[in-house]
């Protein structure tokens, strides 16, 4: 079995890619496949997360462990793609941010002849530089920052001690 999974780039312009890839690939493939698609080199960091119909970011499955947390790059797609679970939401380069919304669209049966992973569908080109994430909050006091100033901080400190 194939799943046909659509790739966007958050960015103003419309820019994606449908990519057909087998069930039983690893989510270490598809990392590899929606890098290709949009021309990074895939050597960067990256990590998928959960999703649900509202794109809200959830459970981190992460491609390399780090800090004793599990590794789920050899994770098969059909146990990720179960249920209600379709869609992902990928981030690419760490630094730069590059965030990808993953969605599976269908599945199907496996064309002989083709080699999978196979890109379908192109569309837009991938802009030069990272578009620029802001950043927010729901609105925690412990990070409402509006209204800092130094004498409210209690700035208490030898600047020569640090170091």
């Amino acid at each position: 079995m194939i799943f046909r999974i659509r790739v966007i780039l958050d960015v103003e312009e419309d820019v994606l890619r449908d990519i057909e890839i087998e069930a039983n690939s690893t989510l270490k493939n598809l990392h590899e496949a929606i890098s290709k698609s949009f021309g990074f080199l895939g050597n960067e960091l990256a990590s998928f997360y959960e999703s649900d119909k509202d794109w809200v970011q959830g459970k981190e499955l992460p491609i390399l462990s780090i800090d004793n947390n599990t590794s789920m790059a050899n994770e098969k797609l059909d146990q990720i793609f179960i249920g209600s679970q379709k869609r992902l939401i990928y981030v690419y380069d760490f630094l730069n941010m590059w965030t990808f919304y993953v969605e599976l669209k269908e599945s199907g049966k496996i064309i002989s002849g083709i080699n999978y992973p196979n890109l379908i569908n192109s569309q837009g080109d991938v802009p030069e530089d990272p578009p620029e994430k802001k950043f927010q909050t729901d609105g925690d006091i412990l990070f409402d920052h509006s209204q800092d100033n130094e004498e409210d901080m209690n700035l208490d400190y030898d600047e020569d001690s640090f170091y």
